[in-house]
């Protein structure tokens, strides 16, 4: 029997989060190694899984099988095609810098109520969700997928109302630093609450499409029905097929987040400490739009089709609503909040333009933005945390006294608006062009996005890097050498990919091309009026 990879990525996270909370209290720097080094082992076993996947081979790779519950055909099920894998990889990967850069955000902190925040708590949540994502991203039995799909909020929430952000520049207006903490602590149970609950609503409605799926196939194994599909021996009739499709569709939307679910999401990341809001937009939201290519396309092909007009729609209106919040937008994880939304409303477009430059570039955009936006939020935390203030009037000038930090603040930024040369204006302009192809008009209108994205993100490094130094930033000490562990990979990268993202494409296009063979589509020809 062979060696179950899968397996072992997604165990060595939930058995380090185990270990780490059992970790005696006084330990906290043995929690926080411990957690490293369980991320750094997981990062090593993607590696391998990267190694051995062959992006040429067959469609899922790796695979295992095993009974579960066998009077209801649920299987222990796992696989991973090129989007799977690329995705497993993005997350092992970011997890040791999330890692780092958390290092001491669930220190003990001597507040006017004296709470303690648990260190060993805070690493061993991070872990959890690492082990949740990456089996959500090599499931194929859609049961199996349904439970880590929703079990992943556990540990979310708690990351998010139980170890919110220290930085109270925000609640400036209270009487009162015990006020200021107790505003900061309703804002954070707020955010945590309306996560979960969006979320939660989202899985139930989906979890009533999975038993649908169920009483309709017969069972839950994807590769079964998809290929019951392709055979005719499984027929769905219209109407069950679009149902089916709005249930999956809608709880992917809301993870994913699209407009107008994606409210959660601002509110999780401005309270949120930078590292878990990194954790959020570059990793659990990510589930979503996997999901979508791999459970809405290739189990209801026909009504995925039906529903592209729409969600179009839907995805344009999320480019550009969520670009012009952020241009608007005072605090600086929120604009990173919103310009997350925009881009991904630029995913899901790709996603549905049905056409393989679309989703190339939608997976390719996945991952790109999980680097880009850990590069950016990270920075903007370190620096966050320096002044205590998430406002962006309460800095100018930190280029002056930090030029690290203002430097490697701007290369994130410009990778959020996609400059090229760095990894994210690859997947932007496939995107683009696999738009306009199909539907000539959509593209048009999403070019607007990169347009407000040029102007929030070089307002804001304006406002926060330049101009006269305010006296309580003139102190402010530049990167130290941990930050620099997290920041420069990340902005390498960020370059790499940009100038060569072949690695990366090599792996995801064999992928696309069958899952547009499993909607029965083509790209569109060329309209070329022939040389007289």
């Amino acid at each position: 029997m062979s060696f179950p990879l899968l397996t072992a990525t997604a165990a060595l996270p939930a058995l380090g989060a185990i270990a780490t909370a059992a970790v005696p209290a006084a330990q906290r720097v043995a929690a926080k190694w411990l957690a490293l080094l369980v991320s750094l082992g997981t990062l090593a076993l993607a590696a391998v899984t990267l190694v051995r996947f062959d992006p040429d081979g067959a469609r899922y790779q790796l695979t295992e099988s095993h009974p579960w519950i066998a009077d209801f055909g649920v299987r222990y099920e796992l696989g991973v095609d090129g989007i799977g894998v690329a995705l497993v990889a993005l997350t092992a990967l970011l997890i040791p810098f999330i890692i780092l850069a958390g290092w001491h955000d669930a220190d003990p902190q001597e507040t006017g109520s004296s709470r303690w925040r648990p260190t060993q708590g805070f690493f061993a949540l991070i872990l959890a969700v690492e082990a949740m994502v990456i089996i959500s991203f090599e499931a194929t039995d859609v049961f199996l997928f349904y439970i880590f799909f929703e079990a992943m909020l556990i540990p979310m929430y708690f990351l998010i109302g139980g170890f919110g952000d220290r930085a109270h520049g925000a609640y400036r207006s209270a009487a009162s630093a015990a006020e200021g903490d107790a505003a900061a602590a309703t804002q954070r149970s707020y955010a945590a609450v309306k996560f979960l609950l969006y979320n939660l609503v989202g899985g139930l409605i989906m979890l009533a499409a999975v038993i649908g799926l169920y009483v309709v196939a017969g069972n839950f194994s994807l590769q079964e029905i998809v290929q019951a599909r392709a055979n005719g021996s499984l027929h769905m009739a219209t109407n069950t097929e679009r149902w089916l499709f709005l249930g999956f569709f809608f709880a992917f939307a809301v993870k994913a987040p699209l407009w107008p679910l994606h409210t959660w999401l601002p509110n999780a990341m401005g309270e949120a400490t930078a590292p878990v809001a990194v954790l959020i937009t570059a990793v659990v939201d990510k589930v979503g739009t996997f999901a979508m290519l791999r459970f809405c396309l290739q189990l209801f092909p026909e009504a995925s089709k039906w529903a592209t007009p729409a969600i179009l729609v839907l995805a344009l209106i999320s480019i550009v609503y969520g670009a012009l919040l952020a241009v608007g937008q005072r605090d600086i994880k929120r604009l990173v909040a919103y310009a997350s939304i925009s881009h991904f409303g630029f995913i899901i477009m790709g996603i549905f333009a049905m056409t393989s430059q679309g989703q190339s570039g939608a997976t390719l955009y996945m991952v790109n933005h999980g680097i880009s936006t850990a590069a950016l939020m990270l920075v903007a935390g370190f620096l966050i945390s320096r002044r205590g203030s998430r406002l962006i009037a309460d800095y100018g000038g930190v280029q002056k006294v930090a030029p690290v930090l203002a430097g490697t603040f701007l290369i994130g930024g410009l990778a959020t608006l996609s400059l090229p040369g760095l990894a994210p204006f690859v997947s932007e302009f496939l995107v683009l062009v696999g738009t306009f192809t199909r539907y000539p008009v959509v593209g048009i209108i999403a070019t607007f996005g990169i347009v407000l994205a040029a102007l929030y993100t070089l307002v804001l490094y304006q406002r926060t890097m330049t101009g006269p130094v305010k006296a309580e930033v003139a102190e402010m000490p530049d990167l130290r050498v941990r930050e620099l562990l997290v920041v420069a990979p990340l902005i390498a990268l960020l370059i790499f990919l940009g100038v060569y993202p072949k690695p990366v494409t090599d792996i995801v296009n064999p992928a696309v091309k069958q899952t547009m063979s499993d909607v029965h589509k083509t790209d569109p020809k060329p309209e070329v009026e022939a040389a007289k």
